[in-house]
Parts: structure tokens; sequence; C-alpha cells
């Protein structure tokens, strides 16, 4: 059947959600599913339904997948491609310009004031949204609660995120929920058994980590070098592959590489690379764009941006026959419930690893708290906003302390 709509028609759109597009990953596809099914009906409720499984089976960005997924619907691997760069552009281009400013002003009184109460917004923010996903990823689910547990305990104490968890976390719900036909007679013993081996897996990294503290190496690298590109290539593109349903996913995991094994930036830089992604629209794993630019100009933005999105882009076109054939089957929905919950954890103890550095005084702690409570109590004001009001009054409370 011939499509309502042409290809420029949705790339424009894509355009047009990627520049206005605010309130995070569950509003874009609100957005997408309002516009492009109930208004404009390009798209079937299955066509929409479909992308929005797969979104959220695959790893990748929950909004910036179902766009290029619905993308594909019609004009194929070109219309995928075309749509998932034009919502990815406007966001890209803000965190350069942010980028440019951040490097030539970065070191003024009055920015660093403004970052000092954005950066205490962003634990309210990420605070909320872990508590959101704990509820509707883990629920009362008691396997569900040791694989978020054990990687909230493990990212808290190693201050990173450890994949081989996360994917074990997976692995370990698919044994346990809808185990192959060979191992059901076993069934009865799989949860205690389960429990005991992701506490004993948690241990285990936790000890890696202590053991290997002391040989961490820095690049210490600001120059836009093949060495230092391909090192971010590769790093982002690690990153992209992990990032399971909320872009916020990608938070624990770029804290423990960006900081810790490379050091290419501060606590304070990395925090202000969060609060960047953020304020601008579309998807939130354009802080990579914003890190790449710092560690190596231009170039090294582009390649950060790239291989971030590169794995979302063939998560989405690759298996997308496969899944509309079998994205029900128990075993998939068991392993993907599990990795979910694993990565729901990380960020559940990303947020006390960042809160640590940003909460530094009374004030910071009061930004943070109302945060948190003006997003518990009500839907009804945008996360920008929240951040934009918390720059303006980070000078104020700036000023006060020197008067």
């Amino acid at each position: 059947m011939k499509p309502s709509y042409t290809l420029r028609q949705m790339t424009l759109y894509a355009l047009k959600l990627g520049a206005i597009g605010f309130g995070g990953p569950v509003a874009l596809v609100g957005y997408m599913h309002r516009d492009l099914v109930e208004d404009r009906r390009w798209l079937t409720e299955a066509d929409y339904k479909e992308g929005l499984t797969l979104a959220q089976l695959a790893p990748g960005p929950l909004a910036a997948q179902l766009a290029i997924y619905l993308g594909y619907c019609h004009y194929g691997v070109l219309g995928a491609t075309l749509v998932g760069i034009a919502f990815a552009l406007p966001s890209f281009l803000m965190v350069l310009a942010i980028g440019w400013t951040y490097m030539f002003y970065g070191g003024l009184p009055w920015m660093q004031a403004i970052f000092y109460s954005v950066g205490a917004a962003i634990i309210g923010i990420i605070a909320r949204s872990a508590q959101r996903l704990t509820i509707r990823t883990v629920g009362k689910d008691a396997l569900l609660w040791v694989i978020y547990l054990t990687l909230a305990a493990t990212t808290f104490l190693t201050e990173n995120e450890s994949i081989p968890l996360i994917l074990l976390g997976g692995l370990t719900a698919w044994l346990v929920v809808a185990p192959p036909s060979g191992l059901k007679r076993t069934r009865r013993i799989a949860l205690p058994v389960a429990v005991v081996a992701m506490v004993v897996a948690g241990i285990i990294v936790f000890a890696a980590h202590r053991s290997e503290s002391s040989e961490i190496v820095a690049s210490g690298a600001t120059g836009a070098s093949f060495g230092v590109l391909w090192d971010i290539f590769w790093y982002f593109s690690k990153a992209g592959a992990f990032v399971f349903g909320s872009g916020l996913a990608i938070v624990p995991f770029l804290f423990g590489g960006v900081i810790k094994q490379f050091q290419w930036l501060t606590e304070q830089q990395f925090l202000d690379a969060v609060a960047v992604a953020m304020i601008t629209p579309g998807p939130v794993v354009i802080t990579t764009g914003f890190i790449g630019y710092l560690v190596a100009g231009f170039v090294g933005a582009c390649v950060a941006a790239v291989a971030t999105f590169f794995p979302c882009y063939l998560f989405t076109i690759l298996p997308a026959p496969f899944m509309r054939k079998h994205g029900s089957h128990p075993a998939i929905v068991a392993a993907v419930a599990g990795v979910t919950a694993a990565a729901t954890g990380a960020i559940a103890g990303a947020v006390i690893v960042l809160g640590k550095r940003s909460i530094v005084d009374a004030p910071t702690a009061m930004i943070a708290l109302t945060t948190y409570a003006i997003l518990w109590k009500t839907k009804r004001v945008p996360e920008p906003v929240i951040i934009v009001a918390a720059g303006l009054l980070g000078p104020v409370i700036k000023s006060l302390a020197v008067g």
C-alpha cells in the first residue's frame, strides 16, 4: 500500500521534533503517536506498536529508535537513515554551540555559578527518573529486585557500570522465567541459585575493581589525534550499544570511562555535560557530542555522536523482521526484563555517586530536593524549565555568598 506521505515530509517532521521535542523519551514517543498516528494518520497503530516494542526490547535510546523504525516502515533503510539523522541533528548542533561557549567562557565565575546550581537540579531529575524506572521495570518481582540491587550496589561501590553483570542479569532472568525445555525440571531451585549467582558475581566485580583501581591509565589527551579519536569512537560505540530504554542509562557507563578510565573530563565537567543534554531537546544521549567536543573539538564531537547512534541504528533496522515475528516470545521478554532491571539499578547507583559530587552545601541540597519534589508532585513543569530556573538561581546564590 502506497504511503500517504513523502519521505521529505517524514524527514522534516523528525527535524522539527528534534528541534522542539522537550520532555525526555516518554514525552517524545507520545508526540510521535499523537502526530503520526492520531492526527496525520501517516502510520497505523500496528506500525507504531511494532516500533515501540522493538525500541523497548533492543538496546538503544527509546525515542531515537522509534523514530528510526517509523522512518523504516514505508521507506526502508533510506527512510530510517534520513529520519534518524534529522531527529538527532538539531540537538547535536545545539550542544556544539554550547560546547564552544563552555570552552571559551567555562572559567568565568558566572558560568561556574550557573552549572553549580544546574548540577544539583540534574541530581533531582535523575533521582526522580530512577524512581519511575524502578517502579515500571522492577515492580514486585523478587528476582528483578535482586538483579536491580546488585547493579545498584556495584555501581555505587566501584563508581563504574559493569556490562557483563548487566548481561548476566538478562541471562539469569531468562533461565529462571523461561528456561529451555531441558532445564524446566530444575525450575524450583532456579530462583535461589540465581540469587546467589547474582550476589557472588557482584562481589567478584567489586573485588576485581579494587585490584585494578591502581592500574587505571589516563590518556590525558586533548587534541584530535588518531589515537584519541579511535578511543572516542570505540568507547562511545560500546556506550551506545548498552543504553536500554532511557537515555539516562548511559550516564553510569560514561561516568566510569570518561572520568575514571580515560580521565578526559573532571567530575564537574561530566555533570555539566549531563546538564547540557537535559536542557536541549531531542535524545539525552546527545551528551556524548558535548563530551567529544570537550575532548577533541568539532571532530571529536562528530565521532562521539556517530559512534553513539550507529549501534542504535543497526539494532533497529537489522532485527526488525525477526522482532515482528518473535518479539513476544517469553524467553526474549524475560531476558529483556532482566537487562532492563540491571540497567535501572546502575542508574540508581549512579545517582548516589553523582550526588556526592554535585551536592556540596545546603543550597545545592535544597535545589536537588526541590527539583525532586516538583517532579514528584506534578507533571506540568517541564524538566528544561526547572534547569533554566536553577541556572538563573546559581549566580544569585553565589553573589549573596560573596556579599
